[in-house]
């Protein structure tokens, strides 16, 4: 059995897990995305901030929400 070019024998598709990295700072996650980071959507792409930058910043990121939120 042959595999389509650029495909293995493993069989099974599972995709490599991304290295989180803080949008912000470039600290990169110990693993999956850690409970103490914080996720944000900005112009329709996924950034992540560590725990630290997003302390900091905590008042921006809370000044983009929509007034829903409030």
């Amino acid at each position: 059995m042959t595999s389509p070019p650029g495909g293995s024998d493993q069989g099974g598709s599972t995709p490599e897990p991304r290295l989180l990295v803080c949008a912000r700072c470039g600290t990169p996650a110990d693993g999956p995305q850690p409970a103490t980071w914080t996720c944000s959507v900005e112009n329709g792409v996924r950034q992540y901030f560590c725990d630290t930058c997003a302390r900091e910043n905590l008042r921006a990121i809370e000044g983009r929400l929509d007034s829903p939120w409030w």
